[in-house]
């Protein structure tokens, strides 16, 4: 692998303030950053990925080639967390297993925007459609994780279940709305609303992804502690389904025909892990699995293995299998 792609990204200055982060927790430093703002970075910038996205895809327009990629996306959200859940249930319990699973066929949307952050590092460009395919990957996985659950969990008399409150928290959730919202209000306002509100979706979108960062950073390392409690399995795990989901992401990509950029944010969008709004839903759905387990997972591990390793092992991956 080139490794000067890696050392360009991590010399990303969001990267390195997400170092920043694990390190003032590994030694001790009294940094904090007040629990309101984490909330706030994370609304932003779902804002403005959304905005951008639903203007570039007003300029771009939809044309077949977009269609099958959002399909295509929609598809990835779908099977990975079957797949993945039948790997993990050689091994855990079906509550565990199937939270898991979801929590890997969803999305982080940071891990997507540090790829997006890297492709303009090196010029290459990137569709705004890429954004939908973004929005459209979070809810699936959380509908087929419940229905994994609801089919190979053993019954236990009966259980109150709510399809509306699971169909609620998978496409209502804050995170999916404020997403799926601010791509319409894009694509509604066009270039109009881009002139307006690109000082502040576009202008400063970095500084406030380098506090999230710092932010994420010092959860992660807090969560480190909480892997031991995984076992060398789920480790393993959070590190190489990643790599396997973007392999077969990168296929799909080439099958399909995207750019290099499109293809590069298909494989993140892959590879990556929800560690907010999967979490968040699993927790009500299905109490009986251990939170401590997927998000340390997906925050602790595999968020930091793509956003140092991941992101520059997918690009020489798409350029070895000829992506241009």
């Amino acid at each position: 692998m080139n490794s000067s792609l890696i050392l360009s990204n991590i010399l990303n200055p969001p990267v390195l303030f997400f170092f920043l982060g694990m390190l003032a927790i590994l030694l001790k430093s009294d940094l904090e950053i007040p629990q309101p703002l984490p909330k706030l970075f994370s609304l932003y910038l779902l804002l403005a990925i959304g905005f951008k996205g639903g203007y570039e895809l007003q300029q771009s327009g939809v044309n077949p080639q977009i269609a099958l990629t959002i399909l295509a996306a929609v598809l990835m959200a779908c099977v990975v967390p079957i797949y993945s859940f039948f790997i993990l249930r050689t091994k855990l319990d079906t509550y565990n297993a199937a939270a898991i699973a979801a929590t890997y066929g969803s999305i982080s949307a940071v891990t997507f925007i540090t790829a997006q952050s890297f492709l303009k590092l090196l010029s290459i460009p990137s569709g705004g459609h890429m954004v939908a395919a973004l929005a459209l990957m979070e809810s699936p996985a959380i509908v087929v994780g419940i229905v994994l659950v609801r089919v190979f969990a053993e019954k236990k008399g009966e259980e109150k279940f709510s399809w509306n409150e699971v169909l609620r928290e998978a496409f209502l959730n804050g995170s999916v709305f404020l997403l799926i919202g601010s791509v319409i209000i894009g694509i509604l306002t066009g270039e109009k609303g881009w002139q307006k509100l690109s000082p502040f979706t576009q202008d400063i979108f970095y500084g406030v992804l380098a506090f999230f960062l710092l932010d994420m950073g010092m959860v992660a390392a807090r969560r480190i502690k909480d892997l031991s409690k995984t076992g060398s399995f789920l480790i393993s795990f959070s590190v190489f389904m990643p790599v396997a989901n973007a392999i077969v992401g990168i296929i799909i990509a080439k099958l399909i025909g995207m750019t290099p950029g499109n293809a590069l944010l298909f494989a993140v969008l892959s590879a990556s892990a929800s560690y907010i709004a999967v979490p968040a839903a699993m927790r009500m759905s299905v109490p009986e699995a251990n939170p401590s387990l997927y998000v340390s997972m997906a925050l602790a591990l595999t968020f930091p293995f793509n956003i140092i390793i991941g992101i520059p092992l997918y690009m020489n991956i798409i350029k070895a299998i000829g992506i241009s």
